[in-house]
């Protein structure tokens, strides 16, 4: 669990540090006050709004608390065991067999499950999956996902801000020494935003392999945690949520990956693979 969230730490560093570099080579110190201004303010609105913001997306609804009653009482033992305010609860009216954590804090955390991981998983299958999203309230993932999503869209748009006005000769006419001639700074503005995303992607795995081990922990056994994975994958496959309209922008929310093709090279995947995060799971001594 430290080795992970010291991997976490020196990410986000590597993150903000690109962005500081992008920033000075760009726009000497105004540039790289510009962005961090930038940043902040994404930052602040990205915390406070997401949850709202995913929620509509998906259609969620908050679950009845008669018709899921079973729900609310995994929930209320995990909550306890985890020390944390029971988060709320929604359900969204999908096939897909998938969850998800979100919230500003643990005081307004939220679980969202669809109906078809209701309906496929066993009850302490369900509980393993829940305790896996009460870590990552715990862990405060969702703001940690957050500040890496918002560096990387920062480092991107002040890229294409680069190239458009190395088009248009918005650079090359000037000799104010920022830091190299338009080759370097088109070179600068083509790797930055693939160096952001391959960062941010691996933070995002990162969360999740935590988010398993402390959420084995808190359910006391790894096993139907192990076992839920590999039934999310196979069900996944036959329900890919992007037909529903879904976009990229959400998938590190999922506890598993909700589209059904593979990425190329793992370095562009928001989930770490399904048999290793399975296989560490079954390694695992509580």
């Amino acid at each position: 669990m430290i080795k992970n969230q010291i991997k976490t730490v020196l990410l986000l560093g590597l993150l903000s540090g690109l962005m500081l570099v992008v920033g000075g080579l760009i726009g000497g110190q105004q540039g790289l006050t510009i962005g961090l201004i930038v940043a902040i303010a994404i930052n602040f609105l990205s915390y406070w709004f997401s949850a709202k913001i995913v929620l509509a997306i998906y259609r969620a609804k908050e679950a009845d608390k008669k018709k899921y009653a079973f729900l609310y009482q995994l929930i209320q033992e995990l909550a306890q065991e985890a020390k944390l305010p029971e988060p709320k609860i929604y359900v969204i009216p999908s096939p897909q067999a998938n969850a998800f954590a979100t919230g500003r804090n643990p005081e307004h955390g939220v679980i969202a499950v669809t109906s078809g991981i209701l309906e496929l998983l066993t009850q302490e299958e369900l509980k393993g999956v829940l305790a896996h999203e009460m870590s990552h309230i715990k862990n405060r993932d969702i703001l940690i996902g957050t500040i890496a999503a918002t560096i990387a869209a920062v480092i991107s748009y002040v890229s294409m801000m680069v190239r458009w006005g190395a088009i248009f000769g918005g650079f090359g006419s000037r000799d104010d020494n920022r830091g190299g001639n338009i080759l370097e700074l088109l070179l600068l503005a083509i790797l930055a935003p693939l160096m952001a995303m391959i960062i941010q992607l691996a933070v995002s795995r990162s969360r999740e392999y935590l988010a398993d081990e402390s959420g084995a922990k808190m359910a006391k056994n790894p096993l139907p945690l192990a076992s839920a994975l590999e039934k999310l994958q196979k069900n996944i496959v036959q329900h890919p949520l992007r037909q529903m309209g879904t976009t990229d922008a959400t998938a590190h929310l999922f506890i598993s990956s909700p589209f059904s093709g593979k990425s190329l090279f793992n370095l562009f995947s928001t989930h770490p693979p399904v048999e290793e995060r399975v296989k560490k799971l079954k390694a695992m001594k509580i």
